[in-house]
């Protein structure tokens, strides 16, 4: 309990406190147009993925468990600190005002009011907690085609300016999040291995492969979905909804695809760690 806690922990101050930082270094990038910047720079001010770090983690033998409660935790928690964490890192630089008040109103009814309507329509019919269990690969499914359809809207709406824009700019902007997932793994790599060296060395709970993977993991990633819904609420406040998004979905679909190759090089690793224990 004390080690998933304390994991728990860390998991929560990189993904909402430390790297919202990053878009800081994100705005002092020039590119045509800017809001490909500006989005990238919201995107790292978001909480984790919905599924797909969870995901990775049981993939690579790691506390899935921890990732889940963490990934439900800092979605919760980002209601209340992204409204601020924009408001801080980003309206400065850019030169607006946020409505952090109406942004947070937004993210409640559109994040959190559904979720706990979800919860209690499952405790009160048990028929509807039996279909759902029974249905689950299903509804997972629908869920992730619901999903890609808000950004997708997003885009959809700045078709105008999006076809003016060149390739090689946009393919600037996807090398970008590539880069920004890249920094989030390294900056939470060093703080794992700076926190169980401090902690105990190879007793630390920071030392355990189960935990390091779920902390590289959940820590690491950003969720598109809620980057959308708060582009939504800003109102053009940092630009075109649509520039905004689209390489932020290039994003979202990268630090997958490197994670994913992450996995099969953990995989490997933990394979020939088990064998070695076992001879």
């Amino acid at each position: 309990m004390t080690s998933n806690f304390l994991s728990g922990i860390m998991i929560f101050c990189s993904i909402l406190l430390f790297t919202p930082f990053f878009s800081k270094l994100i705005l002092q990038l020039r590119l045509q147009p800017q809001e490909f910047v500006t989005g990238l720079a919201i995107f790292s001010c978001m909480p984790t993925t919905l599924s797909s770090g969870v995901a990775l983690t049981r993939l690579a033998g790691g506390n899935s468990a921890l990732a889940l409660a963490m990934t439900v935790i800092s979605n919760l928690l980002g209601i209340l600190i992204v409204p601020f964490s924009i408001s801080k890192f980003l309206a400065a630089g850019v030169g607006v005002s946020v409505p952090t008040e109406q942004l947070f109103r937004s993210l409640v009814l559109t994040l959190l009011v559904p979720l706990i309507l979800g919860k209690v329509f499952r405790e009160s019919f048990k028929g509807l907690a039996d279909f759902a269990d029974q249905n689950r690969k299903l509804l997972s499914v629908m869920s992730a085609v619901f999903l890609s359809m808000v950004p997708w809207i997003q885009v959809s709406r700045s078709r105008a300016l999006l076809l003016m824009v060149k390739p090689a700019v946009f393919l600037v902007a996807v090398g970008m999040g590539v880069l920004l997932h890249l920094m989030l793994l390294a900056f939470n790599v060093l703080a794992i291995q700076s926190l169980s060296a401090v902690s105990g060395g190879r007793k630390s709970i920071f030392a355990k492969n189960q935990n390091v993977s779920a902390l590289v993991f959940v820590a690491s990633q950003k969720t598109l979905p809620v980057m959308v819904a708060v582009v939504d609420q800003l109102g053009g406040a940092f630009g075109e909804s649509g520039l905004l998004v689209l390489p932020c979905v290039a994003a979202h679909l990268n630090q997958i695809i490197l994670d994913s190759f992450l996995v099969s090089f953990w995989l490997p690793k933990e394979h020939s760690f088990d064998n070695a224990k076992a001879a």
